[in-house]
């Protein structure tokens, strides 16, 4: 049984894990990455000990940004400015 459900919203990305986390009782991190998301994967876990949380999330939200990756559709960038 899940330690507890978490809204994705809740949970904090963390770059250098490149994973979304959420404050575990032990003092780690449960942890889960968008790739896992993307694959339906529901299950943050904590790496230091055995529990696990359930992540609450909208798969669409995950799987759109990925096709727009595959499709060539980079988010808009900023363009330099040129000051004379």
């Amino acid at each position: 049984m899940s330690y507890d459900d978490v809204e994705i919203e809740d949970m904090e990305w963390n770059e250098e894990l490149k994973a979304y986390t959420y404050p575990c009782p032990c003092g780690d991190l449960f942890q889960i990455t968008k790739d896992d998301l993307k694959l339906g994967e529901e299950i943050a876990r904590c790496p230091s000990c055995s529990l696990y949380i359930t992540v609450i999330y909208n798969m669409e939200d995950f799987l759109v940004q990925s096709d727009q990756t595959k499709k060539g559709i980079d988010p808009p960038k900023q363009q330099p400015v040129t000051v004379a």
